[in-house]
């Protein structure tokens, strides 16, 4: 496994993931600890989404499509 379809695979979605827990992280009134970093959740998880999506795709190869 190459590191692009590791990052496509798991570092991408993970850190969508954490950008939309941290929302509810924020969102919710009854754990201090999880209100306290729920901003640095979200603040993190935007980094690594924007570093993981500068990272291009693997390339599939062509399988001997004719016309």
């Amino acid at each position: 496994m190459t590191f692009r379809t590791l990052n496509q695979k798991y570092l991408e979605p993970g850190s969508q993931l954490l950008m939309i827990l941290g929302i509810i992280a924020l969102c919710q009134p009854w754990n201090f600890f999880l209100h306290r970093y729920g901003l640095t959740m979200t603040l993190v998880g935007l980094i690594a989404f924007m570093v993981t999506t500068k990272i291009p795709r693997e390339e599939k190869q062509d399988e001997g499509i004719t016309s």
